[in-house]
């Protein structure tokens, strides 16, 4: 997986990637009122999309060459809300085997308290040039 060219979305967020490898990956979001929901907290969605990329990221590091990774489902538990400040999300695996990965995301606030939890299948795909395309 290319980091540097991952998408314009992580760019919108303020997803910084901060550490990589097989077995973890980090990232930083900052907290800003562009991604607040209307009572003036973080929006849910951020939190399943810092997720989301987190497990993508580090899913695609440890499959390597051998393919690419999609997500399948994600499941996302928000635990304290988040008005300001920056978040950190770790991601670690769960299960890694031939077809899928399971990795699991835990985002800490400013002082380190689980701001957000989630969970992530990923489906290892040996090809992924015909995902998203209408079949023939």
């Amino acid at each position: 997986m290319d980091l540097e060219s991952a998408g314009n979305f992580q760019e919108l967020l303020g997803i910084e990637l901060v550490e990589a490898t097989p077995d973890r990956v980090v990232f930083t979001c900052p907290v800003r009122p562009q991604l607040h929901q209307p009572y003036g907290i973080l929006h849910g969605g951020v939190y399943c999309s810092i997720v989301e990329t987190a497990a993508s990221v580090a899913a695609a590091i440890w499959l390597g060459d051998e393919g690419n990774v999609v997500g399948v489902a994600n499941m996302t538990n928000f635990i304290r809300a988040t008005r300001e400040g920056t978040l950190t999300a770790t991601a670690t695996p769960l299960q890694r085997g031939r077809t899928q990965q399971l990795w699991q995301v835990e985002i800490l606030d400013g002082e380190q308290r689980l701001a957000a939890h989630g969970q992530v299948r990923l489906a290892n795909i040996r090809n992924a040039e015909q995902l998203g395309r209408p079949s023939a």
